[in-house]
């Protein structure tokens, strides 16, 4: 079985964040192992605590994870300090860690920064380019090129920018009113959309989140970039369509909506 790590922030309402990623990774066939880098008390209508990971600690992590079921890919999430940032990169280059996807984590949808500006450039410096593919929205994708993003043109260059400057993929996600569910993949030179439906359905609540640990999930497996992506983006309508609604605000998906069988029944099933 091929194994994938997350490092990120844990959500305890299980729709973002390191359950997300373990859900993804679970649904999409690997085996998932994690690296927390903050506890966060949270629900779907917001964050009030967190309490970050020490360096010493995240790093003891990491170590007993990569001594023992080293992961075929690793997926970067929210990390909001540049001592844990550094720690990572020591890590990840100390074991050689593959695959490698960072969800730049910098922006909430809302446009409110999420991390300062100290923490950004050292993942510029540090993380970035040990990725092999980096999934920022447009927000993100703005701070990270120094464009503003307003056109699908636009989205061309912000992610050759991106992908030049770090030597890496980048996949420019679409919203924030530039256009609906369209993704941009820039790979080795080249560009291509990755066209999606717009689902109307109100709880995204963790879908960067689980749109990255799908692509680490595929890459995992062998699937080459673009194949990787393509499979991500049609698990996450899949997660969307099924319309799961719970919580008073934008809630989670169904990251098991294609999970079934004899342990998936219910009691009426059952009988």
């Amino acid at each position: 079985m091929r194994t994938a790590l997350t490092i990120a922030g844990s959500d305890s309402s299980g729709g973002a964040g390191i359950q997300a990623d373990i859900k993804t990774m679970m649904a999409n066939g690997v085996y998932a192992m994690s690296a927390i880098t903050a506890l966060t008390a949270q629900n779907t209508t917001g964050v009030t605590a967190i309490m970050e990971a020490t360096e010493e600690f995240l790093g003891e992590e990491l170590d007993n994870i990569f001594t023992d079921i080293f992961p075929d890919a690793v997926k970067i999430g929210m990390v909001s300090s540049s001592g844990l940032i550094i720690k990572i990169a020591e890590k990840l280059k100390e074991y050689d860690a593959k695959n490698i996807v960072v969800d730049p984590v910098m922006v909430a949808t809302s446009g409110a920064r999420l991390i300062s500006e100290d923490a950004v450039s050292t993942l510029k410096e540090y993380l970035f380019p040990l990725a092999q593919i980096l999934t920022p929205n447009i927000p993100e994708a703005e701070v990270l090129s120094g464009m503003s993003i307003t056109s699908e043109e636009e989205m061309i260059r912000a992610a050759k920018v991106i992908g030049e400057q770090y030597g890496c993929a980048v996949l420019l996600k679409g919203g924030h009113k530039v256009n609906d569910a369209n993704d941009l993949l820039y790979h080795e030179g080249t560009c291509q959309w990755f066209y999606g439906k717009r689902i109307d359905n109100p709880n995204t609540h963790g879908t960067g989140c689980t749109l990255s640990s799908a692509i680490a999930s595929n890459l995992a497996k062998g699937f080459p970039m673009d194949v990787s992506v393509e499979r991500a983006k049609a698990y996450i309508s899949g997660a969307l369509a099924a319309m799961l609604d719970l919580g008073k605000g934008s809630g989670p998906m169904n990251h098991g909506f294609a999970i079934t069988g004899e342990y998936a029944k219910e009691v009426q099933d059952h009988e």
